[in-house]
C-alpha cells in the first residue's frame, strides 16, 4: 500500500502546484519552436523523398552538426541542400498536425482527449 500511498501524496503535491502556475505563452512558442526539436521531421523527409534512413540520419546529423557550429539556423541550411519543401518541415504547427495516429499530439488528438476526461472527470 506504499505505492498507492505514494502515489495519493504526488497527487496532492501536484494539484496544488498547478494551482500556482503561470503558463508564459510566448516563452513556451519560443522553446516549441527550435528548429531542432524538428530535426527527426527533416530526416522523415527525406526518407519519404527516397534516401534510405541511415543516410537521412547521417545527413540530418550533419546539417545539425553545422547549424551549431555555424550559428546558421537549421531551416535555413536545409532549404540550401533540400529545397523550399524541406524548409515547411520546421513549421511546429504543421508537425503537429501531422502527428494524428491514436496517442500522438495532433491538435485534434489532444481536443478530443481533453474533452473526454473533462467529460469523464466530472
Amino acid at each position: 500500500f506504499d505505492s498507492a500511498d505514494t502515489l495519493l501524496a504526488s497527487v496532492r503535491v501536484m494539484a496544488d502546484m498547478l494551482r500556482h502556475v503561470t503558463v508564459n505563452r510566448q516563452r513556451c512558442a519560443a522553446a516549441a519552436s527550435d528548429p531542432l526539436l524538428l530535426a527527426t521531421d527533416l530526416v522523415d523527409f527525406l526518407v519519404k523523398k527516397g534516401m534510405p534512413f541511415r543516410q537521412a540520419h547521417h545527413a540530418v546529423g550533419a546539417l545539425v552538426a553545422e547549424s551549431e557550429k555555424t550559428g546558421v539556423p537549421l531551416p535555413k541550411l536545409a532549404g540550401k541542400k533540400y529545397g523550399a519543401a524541406a524548409v515547411k518541415v520546421f513549421d511546429v504547427r504543421r508537425a503537429l498536425a501531422a502527428r494524428s495516429a491514436i496517442g500522438a499530439p495532433s491538435p485534434k488528438n489532444v481536443a478530443a482527449q481533453i474533452a473526454r476526461w473533462k467529460k469523464r472527470l466530472r
